[in-house]
């Protein structure tokens, strides 16, 4: 071991290609690092959209629900206003059968005094 000899060219290589390692590993820590903290803003800001997304789903589908309240408030009163029709009707009908009776009895008076007369 005391006759080895290194050429100098050899010698020079491997410290140019051991400063590229140390030269690449530094860029690469580097590059990983400003990743990282490329990651956290965008985790931050999606954190921020989706907490703005949020509130504009919420306002918009209470809004929506105000919408349904009114159309169903609409639908209550026109129910309303069909039933007290249908009551309106059933005693126009109530009235006409009455009538009816009494037009009855009054036609069957009526034929038997003819009768009575015309015998």
């Amino acid at each position: 071991m005391e006759n080895m000899k290194l050429p100098i060219a050899l010698v020079m290589a491997m410290a140019v290609q051991l400063a590229g390692g140390v030269w690449w590993v530094s860029q690469q820590a580097a590059t990983i690092s400003s990743l990282e903290e490329s990651v956290s803003q965008f985790a931050s800001r999606m954190a921020v959209e989706d907490t703005v997304n949020l509130k504009r789903d919420v306002q918009e589908n209470k809004s929506e629900l105000n919408d349904v309240w009114e159309d169903s408030d609409e639908l209550w009163d026109e129910i309303a206003a069909l039933s007290i029709s249908i009551n309106s009707i059933n005693e126009l009908k109530q009235r006409i059968a009455l009538l009816e009776n009494e037009l009855k009895y009054v036609n069957r008076d009526h034929n038997m005094m003819m009768k009575h007369d015309g015998m």
